[in-house]
C-alpha cells in the first residue's frame, strides 16, 4: 500500500521508514519512464519550490530547477545574498515567512543544524539539498542507480573508499534502511561520526545489513559489489588540501584496487571529481564506471521527493 508523504520532510534518509525510502525509489522508476517516453505530468502544476544555497552547486541546482520544471511548477532560486539571513534575520523568521509564499523549501547549506530548525518553523516540506554532515538526495539516487544496474539492494556490498564525511554517513543510513552491507574505508582519523555510524547500526538490526569501518582499501574491497568514492577535501576544507593529499595518499580509486573487487563490480561517484586524486580517468571513464548514470538520476529521484512530498 502507497505511503502518504504529503509535507515529509527529507533531513535525513535515517527519519524514514523502509517504505518511504522504497516509496521514493518505485515513484522514481515511473517519473524517469514517462519522461524518457516523452509524457508530459505536471502533478505540481501551480507550485512553487524555494531553492536557498549558502553551498554553490552544478547538479542539485540544476536538477532541482528542471525537476520543477518537468513536474509543472516553478523553482525560485535564493543565493546566500538574497536572503535577511546574513543581514541577521533568524532561521525561524526566514522559515515562516517563506511558508507563506512556497509550497516547498530545498536548502543547501554547512550547517545541518540550519536545517533541522528550518524544518521546525516551516509549515512546508523541507529538503535537505546537501549538509556537512548529511547529503540524502544523492544516497537516494545512487541507491536508485544500483538497483538499476543490480536489479535488487539487499544483500550487496557497497565499500566506500575516503573521508567519513557527509557522503559515508548518508551512504551509511541508506544500506542500513535497504538491507546493503556498507563498508567505510578510511584513513586513521578521518572515520566518519560515532553518532552516526551507532544510529545506521541500529537501522541495520531491522533490516540484517552490516556497517563496518575499515582502514585498509584492499581488505575492504574484498567482493565489493560497488565501489564508492568521494573528494578527499569537501567544500569549506580547502585550507586541509595539502594535508589531506598526503593523509589519503593510499586510498585512491584506481584499477589496482578494482580487480580486488567483484569482475562486476561498479564504481561510483558523487560528483565533482578531482581526476587523478581520489580516482584515476581510466576508472571514472571505465566500463565499471555509472558515474554519470548516477548524475543523471539525481532529476529523477529528486522528481520523486518533490512529486510525493509537496
Amino acid at each position: 500500500m502507497a505511503v502518504n508523504m504529503k509535507g515529509t520532510d527529507i533531513l535525513s534518509i535515517h527519519d524514514l521508514s523502509r517504505e518511504e525510502v522504497e516509496q521514493i525509489l518505485d515513484t522514481t522508476h515511473i517519473l524517469k519512464m514517462k519522461q524518457k517516453l516523452g509524457e508530459i505530468y505536471h502533478p505540481l502544476k501551480g507550485k512553487t519550490l524555494g531553492m536557498i544555497f549558502q553551498k554553490s552547486s552544478t547538479r542539485t541546482r540544476v536538477s532541482f530547477e528542471v525537476g520543477m520544471f518537468q513536474l509543472g511548477g516553478h523553482a525560485l532560486f535564493l543565493s546566500a545574498n538574497d536572503l535577511q539571513l546574513n543581514r541577521g534575520e533568524t532561521i525561524a523568521d526566514t522559515a515562516r515567512n517563506l511558508s507563506r509564499y512556497l509550497d516547498g523549501i530545498m536548502i543547501r547549506t554547512f550547517s545541518h543544524q540550519d536545517v533541522v530548525d528550518l524544518a521546525e518553523y516551516s509549515s512546508v516540506p523541507v529538503i535537505n539539498g546537501l549538509t556537512d554532515l548529511l547529503h540524502p538526495c544523492q544516497v537516494l539516487s545512487d541507491l536508485f542507480s544500483i538497483k538499476e544496474k543490480k536489479q535488487k539492494l539487499d544483500g550487496l556490498k557497497l565499500t566506500y573508499i575516503g573521508d567519513g564525511n557527509n557522503m559515508a554517513h548518508s551512504l551509511m543510513f541508506g544500506g542500513a534502511k535497504v538491507g546493503m552491507d556498507i563498508v567505510i574505508c578510511s584513513p586513521s582519523g578521518f572515520e566518519p561520526d560515532p553518532e552516526i555510524t551507532r544510529l545506521s547500526r541500529l537501522d541495520a538490526t531491522k533490516t540484517g545489513a552490516n556497517i563496518n569501518i575499515q582502514n585498509d582499501p584492499f581488505e575492504a574491497v574484498k567482493d565489493a559489489d560497488i565501489i564508492y568514492t568521494d573528494v578527499w577535501a569537501s567544500m569549506g576544507q580547502e585550507e586541509e588540501q595539502e594535508e589531506r593529499l598526503k593523509s589519503f595518499a593510499d586510498y585512491q580509486v584506481n584499477r589496482g584496487l578494482i580487480e580486488k573487487a567483484k569482475d562486476d563490480v561498479l564504481v561510483m561517484h558523487c560528483l565533482p571529481a578531482h581526476r587523478g586524486e581520489e580516482i584515476t580517468d581510466d576508472v571514472i571513464d571505465g566500463v565499471h564506471s555509472i558515474v554519470f548514470d548516477q548524475a543523471e538520476n539525481r532529476l529523477h529521484v529528486q522528481k520523486a521527493i518533490m512529486a510525493l512530498t509537496m
